[in-house]
């Protein structure tokens, strides 16, 4: 699993839009009202430019930055996309990006507003570099189809192939109205990406509930869902998989999941800006990497309504032939329509289907 190419946030900040978390089940599940009490970080380009520093200062930290050794890895930081990352830190940190044209080795004392200190600059570089911090967590957000969403430590980062997860509800809710105004389930929602990007297909009369037990992601996703108004459609619950949904077992439309899939012992061969500072709660899938997808493809059966649909995102062909097997033979009888489906570079990613 990689990250996939950042992009600068700030340039999306006045105009709004117009790449999961769970482990085993345990028997927790609380109501989060839309004021949660973890308040979520702010992303980087919606703060407000309180800081101050010196044009010449600001050439001081660009010119270590750009200069900052890589520590010697087998799996290295690509040094074009660390210059484009150290571009778009600076486009979110100021006020006004027409000062990065200006990064010159000239002195100049003019006063330049900043959304951050010039030493947190300092130490948020120093973290991309030497700790291969996420440069997502550095500035607080990722793009996501047409969505800028806050990420941060805990939070899973959006990928862009679970973009199809919404390509995929759109086919299904056109092909079939019933569903659009239904209730839909996202499990393990992180960011909330996945549940915002069909609460958006649905509209006004379908709704979509959310879960995680990650209390950080539940602070993360609320403050995504409500900076784009659909907190009238989309409900964020705290609790394990399908805990939070026994108020609703056999009224699911819709059933949508990106767990945990990377087995266990594959972790520490991760690309280190996703090993080392992702919740491993959102990476371990166990032994095999298809615990949680068991465990969706079993809850599944009860808590979707005749006739509702569900995808599951995996690690890839592999899985997604196990779990085909798996519904047509040991789940025999609960669901038909059983489908493959490829993510945007032709892996086998996702199993779609219909329950009866």
């Amino acid at each position: 699993m990689k990250l996939s190419i950042p992009r600068a946030c700030g340039s999306w900040s006045k105009s709004p839009p117009v790449s999961t978390t769970l482990h085993k089940p345990i028997s927790f599940y609380s109501s989060i009202p839309s004021s949660s009490p973890l308040k979520p970080q702010v992303p980087l380009f919606l703060r407000p430019p309180i800081h101050s520093a010196t044009l010449s200062d600001l050439q001081k930290w660009h010119h270590w930055a750009k200069t900052l050794p890589v520590p010697h890895s087998d799996d290295p930081p690509d040094p074009t996309l660390l210059r484009r990352e150290l571009k778009w830190l600076l486009e979110d940190a100021l006020e006004v990006h027409s000062s990065v044209p200006q990064m010159g080795s000239h002195s100049d004392d003019r006063p330049i507003k900043l959304r951050t200190s010039l030493e947190q600059l300092y130490s948020v570089w120093r973290q991309r570099i030497e700790e291969r911090r996420p440069f997502q967590y550095v500035v607080g957000c990722e793009h996501w189809r047409d969505l800028v969403l806050s990420v941060q430590d805990g939070v899973l980062i959006p990928r862009p192939e679970t973009e199809v997860f919404v390509d995929l509800v759109g086919d299904v809710v056109t092909q079939n109205g019933d569903l659009t105004q239904g209730l839909w389930a996202d499990l393990g929602t992180g960011s909330g990406a996945i549940a915002i990007g069909i609460g958006r297909i649905l509209g006004p009369r379908g709704r979509v509930i959310a879960t995680d037990l990650s209390p950080v992601a539940v602070s993360v996703a609320s403050f995504n869902v409500q900076r784009y108004s659909l907190q009238d459609i989309i409900e964020i619950r705290q609790g394990s998989w399908f805990e939070p949904l026994k108020d609703v077992e056999g009224k699911l439309s819709g059933l949508v999941s990106n767990p945990p899939y990377i087995p266990s012992d594959h972790i520490s061969g991760l690309q280190p800006e996703v090993g080392w500072h992702e919740p491993r709660l959102a990476l371990d899938g166990g032994v095999d990497g298809i615990d949680a997808l068991l465990h969706l493809c079993n809850g599944a059966a009860s808590m979707l309504k005749p006739g509702g649909f569900f995808i599951f995102e995996t690690n890839g062909e592999k899985q997604c032939k196990f779990l085909v097997d798996y519904m047509e033979n040991e789940s025999k009888g609960n669901f038909y329509d059983v489908k493959i489906v490829p993510d945007f570079a032709g892996i086998q990613r996702f199993v779609t289907g219909f329950h009866h």
